[in-house]
């Protein structure tokens, strides 16, 4: 199905450079809000540094992928030594494409991160790539989001114990 994702963690923090060799995984692309922060925070998620490190050392490549503009973006990647691909038009392919391209790495070897069913995970099924959903670090507030929300319920993958 379209809004299925290939895995479904609690957390980031829960993706393992093993599971990642186990899949074939060698780049992730990566959402920025709820999924490596909370929603325009500019501070990255405790324990994001670490993993960070874990997933270089394992060779794993790593770019963001957002919606969000460049001024978000851009501050946020640079704190984290991660290249980005701002305005990313998810659930269309073209961030990832983009992203994709820089990489330099097969679609087969890739996999998406992030928080939202009809965004990241629609977005990398329609580009064709394996994705992770994590549910969000915390609830948005904002109207707009708690429709999403709400819409994408009964997609959302049953939540580990």
């Amino acid at each position: 199905m379209i809004f299925k994702p290939t895995k479904a963690l609690d957390s980031i923090l829960d993706i393992t450079p093993d599971m990642l060799r186990e899949m074939h995984i060698t780049a992730l692309l990566l959402d920025v809000d709820n999924t490596l922060t909370t929603h325009n925070d500019p501070k990255p998620l405790d324990g994001l540094d670490r993993w960070l490190e874990d997933m270089r050392a394992a060779g794993i490549r790593m770019m963001i992928v957002s919606n969000n503009h460049a001024p978000r973006v851009a501050p946020f990647a640079e704190k984290l030594g991660l290249d980005f691909v701002a305005e990313g038009a998810k659930p269309l392919p073209v961030g990832f494409s983009k992203a994709a391209k820089k990489l330099g790495v097969p679609k087969s070897s890739i996999c998406a991160v992030g928080d939202q069913i009809f965004t990241d995970i629609l977005g990398a099924n329609l580009f064709g790539i394996r994705s992770i959903f994590v549910f969000p670090i915390e609830p948005e507030t904002s109207l707009p989001f708690r429709f999403k929300r709400a819409v994408e319920k009964p997609l959302l993958p049953k939540r580990k114990k």
